[in-house]
């Protein structure tokens, strides 16, 4: 038979009555992002996503390595189906995993039987398939404790699969169940591991970019969105709203003391973001931000950020340090781009003592001097809107 992915499902199987809503919407993204390797059977049974090509043209590389970065899968395996029978059980344990086995210091079997019609028990097929193993492989040893491979065998209700260890998946829940939100993208390191973890959470995303030009460079604006294409591999397509954000930070250099700079800026940022955020239907805002990492990011400093706005503000990167942040860029593989020396916005004009613990009332007094309501309309009216695909394709 045919090589196949058995695709294990994570938190969904804790889900009641609304289960299967969870379940058909992982179908789907699983069939969206498998139809660029050609034409796969996805099924849900007993906790289990099957994802089995329907001929032989099939890139099964490609699919596999997509299907790593589908929400909502706990662990994954390829494996091969045969009848349920001991001696085409261990006759596709030879062909199949026979390279591999030859290769281990020792081995065991694990057997998990779903159909109770099957005469052996879990522990009776491990300890069949394992002494026939062990006579067809006599340098490889038995060992039940710490094995180098383990050999796996699932009696299921249409046929037995056989596979080696499983790896895991990108855990979550399934893109599209969460809601949607507005994530706010630099082109820092933070901003792009904070998306992902929000669509790990089966939330849809967003993104909105401030550009300032000619402060910043057309490069800069490049490796934003090459950012988003990254992120697609795992949030699924996107917009990203790029904001023409030069004439607000112009004002508030020319008009407001020079520690309220980053502040208020901010607190445009958040203005702009919640009007494009409902134009998307998003019901939050998401940044990268992490307690006390800059002076914008004090408990004090992100109150006064946050005042202005009206929709939830989620941080997903809150509680956790630099050396974790860099290590998930890495995983998910933002981090090369990110550390490009093309720098955003937020490096225009930055005080040299900025407020760590501003006072929302000294604040407004200062964003009085600006005609906010005007600001906001040109900054929506020179926003460039940019339709991003799936990474893959």
């Amino acid at each position: 038979m045919k090589e196949l992915f058995l695709l294990k499902l994570g938190e969904i199987v804790l889900k009641g009555q609304n289960r299967r809503v969870f379940e058909d919407k992982l179908k789907t993204n699983t069939r969206r992002r498998m139809s660029k390797f050609g034409q796969f059977k996805v099924t849900i049974t007993q906790s289990t996503l099957y994802v089995e090509p329907l001929n032989d043209d099939c890139d099964l590389d490609g699919a596999w390595e997509a299907c790593g970065a589908i929400f909502g899968i706990a662990s994954m395996c390829r494996c091969r189906a045969c009848e349920k029978d001991l001696d085409a059980i261990f006759k596709t344990v030879v062909e199949y995993l026979g390279d591999e086995l030859s290769m281990q210091k020792s081995f065991k079997v694990e057997s998990k039987r779903s159909d109770k019609r099957f005469p052996l028990n879990s522990i009776q097929i491990s300890q069949e398939i394992g002494g026939r193993i062990a006579e067809e492989f006599p340098n490889v040893a038995v060992d039940v404790h710490n094995p180098s491979y383990v050999v796996n065998i699932e009696v299921r209700e249409t046929a037995a699969y056989v596979h080696g260890p499983s790896v895991p998946g990108a855990g979550g829940l399934p893109t599209g169940t969460g809601g949607r939100a507005a994530v706010l993208l630099s082109g820092g390191i933070d901003s792009p591991v904070a998306g992902y973890m929000i669509a790990k959470r089966g939330v849809e995303i967003e993104c909105i970019h401030f550009f300032s030009y000619p402060y910043t460079s057309e490069r800069a604006k490049e490796k934003v969105l090459e950012l988003a294409r990254l992120m697609t591999r795992y949030c699924g397509r996107m917009t990203v709203d790029v904001v023409g954000f030069t004439k607000v930070q112009e004002a508030i250099r020319d008009n407001c003391r020079e520690e309220y700079f980053t502040i208020i800026m901010r607190r445009f940022m958040m203005r702009i973001a919640q009007a494009i955020a409902k134009d998307h239907g998003a019901k939050c805002l998401v940044t990268g931000e992490n307690l006390g990492q800059v002076a914008s990011q004090t408990m004090d400093a992100m109150a006064v950020t946050g005042a202005v706005v009206d929709i939830p503000m989620f941080h997903p990167l809150i509680g956790m340090d630099k050396e974790e942040i860099v290590t998930r860029a890495r995983k998910i593989g933002t981090l090369e781009t990110s550390i490009l020396p093309y720098e955003d916005c937020c490096t225009v004009f930055t005080p040299k003592h900025p407020k760590t613990k501003p006072i929302l009332a000294l604040v407004e007094a200062e964003e009085a001097k600006l005609d906010v309501d005007a600001l906001v309309a040109d900054a929506l009216a020179n926003t460039e809107k940019v339709a991003i695909r799936y990474y893959e394709d």
